[in-house]
């Protein structure tokens, strides 16, 4: 006992009746009855709700006061009577009858209501985080965070790893996204940067002799913000293994994963094993790498059916012809769909920015033929070519996109999960998680047209060294891998490559010479030089994983301190000018704007 509460307000019972208690907390809410005045008083841990009747003195006093302000009061615990129980508190069973009170905090005018769930303005919410805070179901989610990354913590303990702390101040990376550079005073003109990742620490520490590390670590990126991704920074369950190949990676998050969301969640796991999907029938199937499983629909390709002499739609055979694909999505059963649900996905398609998607619905059982806007362009033969193909049957309807591989593929992604919610397809009690594996070693960038690393270039390529074809390198596969669930992805994640030289002849390929390597990774390339072992992990992102626990589709509901979208923090007002002194220290001034 303290001098300010005896108890918490989601503790007391039926048991305390007649008890002398002291409780403090918020004033939730307030109603004025004329003889009595109820108030709900809140605390981190639940909600009290305390009376007080008219006779006494601080009634009055209290009948004016603000809501949110923070008062302690003393007072009897009394149980209800059976028809004025509230089942949706803990403490719904008792009341507390408030012989005193004290004023602990005042609080001015709130510019949004606390306790309320009806959303307002981001700028508003933002501006008054601390005040957004204490509504429930967003206090409820960082609660939630922290039982989850406590729950994380212990599980990879008793997997054996152990929890080590990587630095914040390290050296630019030139791959990724932009970093965020701190200047050094006491180096002038030098900077160091804000890790993107703990990548190149965690090797080291598996080259240090250390067996199994993980740490919930803190990431910075200098990128535009999106749902599921906090401009700025964010954290994740950094894991590393050494002698270890993929599939031991694939055990450890798995289990993880599987105890951790049936812990905090009743939804159901859709795969106790975890689908393996090599990237390319990922692209092929479901137009992503991020593919939601809980999704039925799959992708077919149907470019070659637009190279026949009997199909007549020239639109998409001069398309083709000039080096676009086809790709094309079968919904089941529609015949009897209204023409709206037809024309509202051709009109979300030219929403999108894209020309519209071609559709039509098969019929007939011997004599095949196409019914829709452009159905009449088919012959019988390409209408039964493309049913084998797809196995769609008389009844099912086709829609159709047709442009360059990666617009074409970023469409009929989009209208892949746009028609699934549209047909009700989608299970939302479900978690479909699966792995991503077999990425390219290397990608051509769309810009420069030079050859590039797809994914993490530390990862280890397939196969045997000595067996590699160095002259092809858009064949090579790497061991990268990544995690997603419900089409969202958790992380990317590979068994590294710990042979030098071998890295000096794949960082040539993408145009690093042996001192660039030397200069820009000096103490992984020479750390890997005095005995590496086979090494390999993964990062899942701990605020994806509390946004899908908490059923949000926003990363900010259940991040402390976000961001808005423009990566301004509107409490502190940060980022914010600094000193001409600061400056000066730091060696360092600002161009001014002509």
């Amino acid at each position: 006992m303290n001098i300010y509460r005896t108890h918490n307000c989601a503790e007391l019972t039926k048991k305390n009746s007649g008890s002398n208690v002291i409780l403090s907390g918020w004033i939730n809410k307030k109603r004025d009855h004329g003889n009595l005045l109820f108030l709900d008083l809140r605390d981190n841990y639940g909600i009290t709700q305390c009376l007080i009747d008219k006779d006494n003195k601080f009634f009055k006093e209290l009948e004016k006061i603000q809501l949110e302000s923070v008062i302690k009061v003393k007072g009897i615990v009394s149980e209800r009577t059976f028809d004025t129980i509230n089942k949706e508190l803990k403490t719904g069973e008792i009341e507390v009858k408030i012989n005193s009170y004290e004023i602990l905090g005042t609080c001015k005018e709130l510019p949004m209501p606390v306790f309320s769930d009806q959303e307002y303005a981001e700028e508003i919410r933002l501006k008054y985080r601390f005040l957004d805070l204490r509504r429930k179901k967003v206090h409820e989610n960082i609660l939630l965070r922290s039982k989850v990354i406590s729950y994380i913590r212990e599980e990879m303990i008793n997997l054996g790893f152990l929890e080590f702390q990587t630095p914040i101040l390290t050296s630019s990376s030139p791959e990724g996204a932009r970093d965020f550079l701190v200047p050094s005073r006491l180096n002038p003109g030098k900077f160091y940067a804000l890790p993107q990742a703990p990548q190149q620490f965690k090797q080291l520490i598996m080259v240090s002799g250390f067996d199994r590390y993980f740490q919930i670590a803190p990431c910075f990126r200098d990128e535009d913000a999106r749902a599921d991704r906090s401009p700025g920074e964010f954290y994740q369950l950094d894991l590393e293994m050494s002698f270890v190949e993929q599939e031991d990676v694939f055990e450890v998050v798995e289990k993880l994963m599987l105890k951790l969301f049936k812990k905090f969640s009743n939804k159901k796991i859709l795969f106790e094993k975890f689908p393996r999907i090599s990237f390319h029938d990922a692209m092929l199937k479901y137009g992503t790498d991020k593919p939601d499983l809980r999704n039925p629909l799959q992708i077919n390709d149907l470019t070659s059916i637009f190279e026949r002499n009997d199909v007549k739609f020239d639109i998409f055979k001069k398309l083709v012809k000039a080096g676009s694909i086809v790709r094309a999505i079968i919904t089941k059963n529609t015949k009897d769909k209204p023409r709206s649900f037809f024309d509202n996905i051709d009109n979300w398609a030219k929403e999108q920015g894209a020309s519209g998607l071609a559709y039509f619905t098969f019929e007939g059982d011997k004599n095949i033929c196409a019914k829709g806007p452009v159905g009449k362009f088919f012959s019988e033969e390409s209408l039964k070519e493309i049913m084998k193909i797809t196995k769609a049957k008389s009844g099912d309807s086709i829609f159709f996109a047709c442009d360059k591989e990666n617009e074409a593929l970023k469409l009929i992604s989009s209208a892949r999960d746009k028609i699934a919610v549209d047909l009700n397809l989608i299970d939302e009690n479900t978690f479909a998680f699966c792995w991503i594996v077999d990425y390219p070693m290397f990608e051509i960038d769309e810009k420069t047209k030079k050859i590039i690393f797809s994914h993490n270039p530390f990862s280890m390529p397939q196969g045997e060294e000595k067996n590699l074809d160095f002259s092809k390198p858009l064949e090579m596969k790497a061991y990268q891998y990544d995690i997603v669930c419900n089409g969202i992805e958790l992380s990317s994640g590979a068994i590294r490559n710990h042979k030098p030289e071998l890295m000096y002849k794949l960082f040539s390929i993408a145009g690093y010479t042996k001192k660039d390597v030397d200069k820009k990774f000096r103490g992984m390339i020479n750390a890997l030089s005095y005995g590496a072992p086979p090494h390999g992990g993964i990062a899942p992102g701990v605020d994806r994983i509390v946004m899908l626990l908490a059923n949000e589709k926003n990363i900010r509901e259940v991040t402390l301190f976000p961001m808005n979208q423009n990566a301004q923090d509107l409490m502190m007002n940060s980022p914010s000018e600094v000193s001409e002194e600061q400056l000066k220290e730091l060696n360092l001034s600002l161009k001014k704007k002509k």
